[in-house]
């Protein structure tokens, strides 16, 4: 099972599309590795420099309709080979969903009023996350004090997390 713990990349926008995670350009490489510096390169947003931005980050909290536009698994696994294993928002686009669980990576949807309350309260601060797989809590941590919000996924989707995606579903299960 991946680590969910780290640091917090906070990207205040709705609608950030799968060209906008990795450019369609890069989608010719032959290896996740290679995807790692191209990450968010196409990104838009004020104040924002994906290489010094992402770096040491575990976890992204965003708007609504995170991964859209098209389908790739690429946009998934440009996120794993930087260590973000775990994204937290109010929707995202269905395949991008299914494409993070099938890596074994984490996509939670939270309502609108708790991610607007994250953004509020631990945006502009030095956050941690550890998401406890078992027990379906966020344990949110910034300067010294801490707070646990609850979350839901599907059993089949926390499965797949525990295993480490369908390859890892696979093998032990076929």
């Amino acid at each position: 099972m991946k680590n969910f713990n780290g640091k917090v990349l906070f990207l205040d926008r709705s609608d950030i599309n799968t060209d906008e995670i990795i450019p369609a350009k890069y989608l010719t490489e032959i290896t996740k590795e290679a995807l790692k510096p191209y990450l968010l390169e196409d990104l838009s947003l004020p104040n924002f420099n994906n290489c010094e931005d992402i770096k040491d980050k575990a976890v992204i909290i965003t708007r609504e309709n995170f991964g859209c536009g098209s389908s790739r698994e690429h946009a998934p696994w440009a996120l794993e080979v930087n260590g973000i294993n775990a994204v937290i928002a109010e929707s995202f686009a269905r395949i991008f969903r299914q494409n993070m669980y099938n890596c074994g990576m984490f996509a939670i949807e939270l309502p609108k009023e708790k991610i607007d309350y994250l953004f509020k309260k631990y945006s502009n601060k030095d956050t941690s996350i550890k998401i406890d797989v078992d027990n379906d809590k966020i344990i949110v941590t910034a300067e010294g004090q801490s707070e646990e919000i609850d979350f839901r996924v599907g059993e089949f989707d926390k499965t797949l997390i525990k295993e480490g995606g369908w390859v890892g579903y696979a093998d032990k299960h076929y």
